[in-house]
C-alpha cells in the first residue's frame, strides 16, 4: 500500500466516467474542508493480507490527523503512486476497510471517492512542514497477519508398475535423481555458473544486450537459425496434434477485471506501464489474448477439444536482476503456448496424457533427456489415483509426485519435464496444466440442455521455452567427450575445407550440390592453414567436415570427418562421394525441420560478431 497524505484546506472531487472496474451506487461528488487527504493505491503484494494493510494505514491515517489537529478525512484512491496494483476486488476490499477504521474514531468525519471512476479534483494544500507526507505499508508491517490456511506438500515417487516409494530410495546422480534432490530439499542446487552462459557467447549465438532491459538479448545468425527452427519443430508438432495457430497482443489493460484479477497472482513479475489513462501490462504468456478469442467464439460441443496454439515472442516476466541468468531465467523469452478448451474432466484427462507424451517426445527428438514431477491437489490424486498410475506407466520412467493438500494455483494437476543442467539443477522445459478457473474468471462457456458450462482449459508447452531448450542443449554439450548440437540444429551442418587455392572452385561444386540436396554448407575458403580450418571447424561444432586436396578433386571423393563418431583427439573419417555425404546427413535429420543457411557461404566474408 502506498500513501501520500495531504493536509489541505479543501478537497472536492466530481466523478466524470467510470471504468469497467467502477463502484456502483457511488457518491458522484462530494468533498471537505479543513481535511487530511489520504491517496492510496493498493498493491498486488497487499493481497497476502488485506485485512492487516488496510488496518496499518488506517492507524498511519489517524496518527497524522491527531498530528495535524484535523477531524476531517478524505481516503482517495490513486492509481499513480504505484505501478503494481492489485486486483480492483482487492483494493475496494482494502478501501472500504480503510474508510471504516477511520470512522470508528469517535469525532471524525471520513469520506472516500469511488473507486474505478475517472474524476476530477481540487485540492489546496496548507503549506507547513507536515502537509505533505507518504508512506509504504507492506504486510511485512502488520502487526497481526490474517489467519492463512497452511498448504502442506507431501512428495513420493511413483514407478511405471503403480509402486509408491521414498524419494531418498533416488536420490542419486541420474536427471532424474537430481531432480529428486532439488524438489524435496534432500540436497541444495549446485553453485557455479551455468556452462551455457559462457558458450552461448562463445560459439557467437546470442549476447547480453547493454541497451535493453536485464534480460533481454540480441541473437546472431547462428543462434537465431537455431532458434527458428526449434520454433519450426514445435509448430510441426501441433499442427500434427491439431492445433490452430493464432496470434495476439504482448500488452493488456489492467482495468479489465478478468486480467487484473489473473495478473494479481503474478504480481511482483510484471512489467506494468500507463498508456494515456489505462493500466496496461506486458503478458507474461499467451494465456490472456487466447481466452479473449475463446470469449468471443461460438463454442460447440461437438468442436472439442479445441486447440489454439501461439509462439508467444515475446512473453515477459520481471525477474529480479540477481536472478537473471543467460538463457534459464529472462525477463523476455519466448514461449510455445497451447491452450486447449475440452468438454470435461474425461476429456482433459485424455488430453492431458497426449500432450504430456509430446513433451517426452520432445526431449527425445532433443536429445535432452528429461525428468519429470507431476503435481496436484490431495483432492484430485484420491479422485483420481489410477489415472495417474497410468500415465507414470506410459511415461515409461518412475515420477516424482507432490500432493499440495489445498489448491493455491489456477491449476489442479500439472506435470513438469526438466532436463538438468552442467551443476545438476533442472530446467523447467515441457509442461502441461489442468486450469478450473480461467474459463470462469473470463467467461469462457458453451451451453447444453441443462444450461452454460465453463469447462477446463489445459495449458501446454511441448519444450517450454525456446530460450531454456538453448540452454537444456548447451548445457548437455558438458558432459559429451565430443560436444556438438544435433545435426538438423547445426547452424553449419557441412564445412568444406579446400587444402589450396586451387581447390577453392572444387570445394564451391560440392557445397552447390550439398546445398540443393538441403544441406547447410560452407566453404572455408580463407588464406590459412588446413589445419587451423580444421580447428575452428571443431570449435564451430560442425557435425561433418570435408577436406578437400588434389585426390578429392581427382577421385570425386570426399575424406569426411565426422564429428559423432569421434573422440578427443581421435578424429573419425570416412571416404564418400558427394551424393553419400548427403544421404547421410539427410538420414540423421530425417522429418526435422530445415532452413538454409544463415551466414555467408564463404568464410572469407562472414563477419565476427562477438
Amino acid at each position: 500500500m502506498r500513501i501520500l497524505l495531504i493536509h489541505s484546506d479543501q478537497i472536492t472531487y466530481e466523478a466524470q466516467k467510470k471504468t469497467p472496474v467502477a463502484e456502483e451506487n457511488i457518491v458522484p461528488a462530494d468533498g471537505l474542508e479543513e481535511a487530511l487527504t489520504a491517496f492510496c493505491a493498493v498493491e498486488a503484494p497487499d493481497e497476502e493480507n488485506i485485512a492487516g494493510v488496510a488496518a496499518k494505514t488506517a492507524r498511519e491515517i489517524l496518527e497524522a490527523a491527531e498530528k495535524l489537529g484535523t477531524t476531517n478525512i478524505m481516503v482517495y484512491p490513486y492509481a499513480h503512486l504505484s505501478s503494481d496494483l492489485s486486483s480492483p476486488k482487492a483494493a475496494i476490499e482494502a478501501l472500504t476497510a480503510i474508510e471504516r477504521i477511520c470512522s470508528e474514531k469517535k469525532g471524525m468525519t471520513v469520506k472516500r471517492a469511488p473507486f474505478g471512476w475517472y474524476k476530477a479534483f481540487t485540492i489546496s494544500c496548507k503549506g507547513h512542514p507536515l502537509s505533505e507526507l507518504s508512506r509504504t505499508i507492506t504486510p511485512e508491517d502488520t502487526e497481526e497477519k490474517t489467519a492463512k490456511k497452511e498448504v502442506t506438500h507431501t512428495f513420493f515417487v511413483l514407478t511405471p508398475e503403480g509402486a509408491r516409494e521414498e524419494p531418498a530410495k533416488y536420490a542419486d546422480d541420474t536427471p532424474f535423481g537430481k531432480l529428486v534432490k532439488k524438489e524435496t530439499g534432500i540436497a541444495a542446487e549446485g553453485t557455479g555458473d551455468s556452462v551455457h552462459c559462457e558458450l552461448m557467447r562463445a560459439k557467437e549465438f546470442v549476447d547480453y544486450e547493454p541497451l535493453s532491459d536485464v534480460g533481454n538479448h540480441r541473437w546472431m545468425p547462428r543462434g537465431k537459425i537455431i532458434r527458428d527452427l526449434l520454433s519450426d519443430y514445435v509448430l510441426g508438432l501441433v499442427l500434427d496434434y491439431g492445433g490452430m495457430p493464432v496470434e495476439t497482443p504482448v500488452m493488456y489493460d489492467l482495468d479489465n477485471p478478468a486480467i487484473n484479477e489473473h495478473a494479481g497472482k503474478f504480481g511482483e513479475r510484471q512489467y506494468r506501464f500507463k498508456s494515456g489513462n489505462r493500466n496496461m501490462m506486458l503478458r507474461f504468456a499467451a494465456c490472456f489474448g487466447m481466452f479473449s478469442i475463446m470469449h468471443d467464439m461460438h463454442i460447440s460441443p461437438n468442436t472439442l477439444p479445441m486447440k489454439m496454439y501461439e509462439l508467444s515472442t515475446y512473453s515477459f516476466r520481471h525477474e529480479q536482476k540477481g536472478e537473471c541468468i543467460g538463457l534459464k531465467r529472462l525477463r523476455a523469452f519466448t514461449m510455445p503456448d497451447m491452450h486447449s478448451l475440452c468438454l470435461d474432466m474425461d476429456q482433459t484427462l485424455e488430453c492431458f496424457e497426449e500432450q504430456m507424451m509430446m513433451g517426452w517426445q520432445s526431449g527425445r527428438d532433443l536429445e535432452t533427456p528429461l525428468a519429470g514431477i507431476f503435481r496436484c491437489t490431495e483432492e484430485f490424486y484420491e479422485e483420481h489415483e489410477e489415472w495417474v498410475k497410468g500415465i507414470v506407466k506410459a511415461s515409461g520412467v518412475p515420477m516424482l509426485i507432490e500432493l499440495l493438500s489445498d489448491r493455491v494455483h489456477y491449476w489442479v494437476a500439472k506435470v513438469d519435464l526438466a532436463a538438468i543442467d552442467g551443476q545438476g539443477r533442472p530446467i523447467e522445459n515441457p509442461t502441461v496444466q489442468i486450469d478450473v478457473e480461467s474459463s470462469t474468471r473470463f467467461d469462457i462457456k458453451y451451453f447444453t440442455d441443462e444450461g452454460e458450462v465453463h469447462p477446463p482449459i489445459i495449458h501446454c508447452s511441448p519444450t517450454g521455452s525456446i530460450e531454456r531448450v538453448i540452454c537444456a542443449l548447451l548445457e548437455k554439450t558438458a558432459t559429451q567427450d565430443v560436444p556438438m548440437l544435433p545435426v538438423w540444429l547445426s547452424p553449419t551442418q557441412a564445412r568444406i575445407v579446400p587444402v589450396a587455392e586451387r581447390h577453392i572452385s572444387y570445394a564451391k561444386e560440392v557445397c552447390e550440390n550439398l546445398t540443393k540436396a538441403g544441406i547447410r554448407c560452407d566453404v572455408d575458403d580463407r588464406e590459412e592453414s588446413v589445419g587451423k580450418k580444421v580447428r575452428e571447424a571443431g570449435m564451430d561444432w560442425v557435425p561433418y567436415v570435408a577436406v578437400v586436396g588434389d585426390s578429392e578433386a581427382e577421385s570425386g571423393t570426399l575424406t569426411v570427418t565426422i564429428r559423432k563418431e569421434s573422440q578427443p583427439k581421435k578424429p573419425y573419417k570416412e571416404e564418400m562421394t558427394t551424393e553419400a555425404l548427403a544421404e547421410a546427413i539427410s538420414a540423421v535429420t530425417a522429418g526435422m525441420p530445415v532452413r538454409k543457411l544463415y551466414t555467408p557461404k564463404n568464410l572469407s566474408v562472414k563477419p565476427r560478431f562477438i
